[in-house]
This record gives structure tokens, sequence and C-alpha cells, in this order.
């Protein structure tokens, strides 16, 4: 297929990406190659600059200095919406579903969204047809089979995140970033996130920033790990584990 990454070909590369807000570099001198089907965890304490970073590579940000490319192109001053298009979703730290809307509808509108980039006001039978039964699809997919006519705002805080995956999945994208994917849930709903994260198809690249180190560690198969907007090490997770420096740095060790 034209356009398409070879397999040794990052999906995503950073170089010497930077952020400075005023005098504060958010992000310094970035580095970072993410193969096509890797699952890549980020890593580090409260401000080392992982969200920045996220928000870099989907255009929310603009760079201060330094590259992005998204699957062989430079995509440094395409906006987000442009970034989307070309198959890179996220999700965020906070919830941005509409509590208003059920969960199939909100499935509904993200896969109009992914088809056209805008809301069409004329509906075609076939086509309304063919979404719905993307999105029973969708929640089958994620685990919420029986929760489709229910609110947004009924469903548990671990279910909200099982449909953001979903709605990041809508798209059909080639790479998925995941914000703080378990935060805020019970150690079952954290085990039930892992299994789906685990379960996605290895055609689709992962990055997560994940506070959790059981479910980065399990999930990721390799880590770059951040400290005062730099990278600082990255490794396989049974790397990450034995360092010190990961234990002095994200683990409040005091071992030096």
């Amino acid at each position: 297929m034209t356009g398409a990454p070879a397999p040794t070909e990052p999906v995503i590369r950073l170089r010497g990406l930077t952020r400075r807000f005023g005098g504060i570099a958010a992000v310094r001198d970035v580095d970072l190659d993410v193969a096509p089907g890797e699952r890549r965890a980020v890593l580090g304490p409260n401000g080392a600059g992982k969200t920045t970073l996220f928000n870099l590579i989907a255009g929310d940000y603009r760079p201060s200095a330094g590259a992005v490319e998204l699957f062989g192109r430079d995509v440094t001053r395409l906006p987000a919406r442009r970034r989307v298009a070309r198959g890179l979703t996220r999700t965020y730290q906070r919830s941005n579903l509409f509590a208003g809307l059920t969960v199939r509808e909100t499935l509904y509108l993200g896969l109009m969204g992914a088809e056209h980039g805008h809301f069409a006001l004329r509906r075609r039978p076939e086509t309304e047809e063919r979404r719905r039964s993307a999105a029973d699809a969708l929640i089958a997919r994620v685990g919420l089979d029986g929760r489709g006519d229910v609110l947004v705002g009924a469903i548990s805080h671990g279910e909200q995140r099982q449909l953001e995956l979903a709605v990041a999945l809508a798209g059909d994208p080639k790479a998925i970033m995941l914000d703080e994917p378990a935060a805020g849930l019970s150690p079952g709903e954290r085990q039930a996130l892992t299994e789906l994260l685990l379960g996605l198809d290895r055609a689709i690249t992962v990055v997560l920033i994940e506070h959790d180190m059981d479910v980065a560690l399990r999930v990721a198969d390799s880590v770059t790990m951040m400290h005062d907007g730099a990278v600082v090490i990255e490794g396989t997770p049974d790397e990450i584990r034995a360092s010190e420096l990961v234990q002095a740095l994200y683990l409040g060790s005091e071992r030096a």
C-alpha cells in the first residue's frame, strides 16, 4: 500500500523535540522512535513532561524546537485533526465524554466524525445501519455488552475509560496514545483495562503514560523514563524494574 510505513520504519519519530513555556522547558531535546506494533510506556514523576510530550505528538501544542514524524512523514506543522486523519488517536487524563449521551450514541458520533471529519445533516439508511452495527461491535470489543443504551453519566468510571478506548478505536487508527488510562480505577477495573490493552491488535501501535507501574510494565514492550522534561533512561520492563535510577526518581527511593 502506497504511503504505508516499511516494517522497520518508526510509526512515531521525534528528533530534538522541545517545548518551552516562557523560561521553563517542559520538554527538552527528546529523541524517540516507536516501532510499528510496539507497546511503549512513557513513565516519570509528576512534572516530568509526559503529557506535554503527548500534546506535541498529537498536535495540541507546537514545538519550540525539533521535529515530529508520523508514519514516515514530517507532521511538525500539521494541526491535530490532520494527524488524526493520518491514523493517530489519543485519550486524555480527564474524561471528555458527554454524560447526556448513551454509550451507543457516543460511539455513533465517533464513527461519524472519523468517517467524514464533520457531522453531516443528511443521513442514508444503509449508512445509519452500518454505523449502528459498528458501534455495537465496538461495545462488545471493549467489554461493555448490555450497556449500549445506558447514559454515559450513569456508567462507572472504569466503564467510561473502556468507552474512551472504544472511541479511540472508532477511527480504525494505526496508533493510539493513552494518557493515564488506569487513573482512578479500582483494582478490578485496572485488571480489566490491562486485559483489554493486552488484547489489542498488534497492527495498532500503542503508547501510554501511566502512573500504575504494574499496568504499564505488564502492557509495555519497552519503556521511556522522563525526568525534568528529558529522557533519562530507556529499556525493557525488566530493565526498568531493576534500575536504581528509576527507583530513585520514580519510586522515591533514597538510593543514589
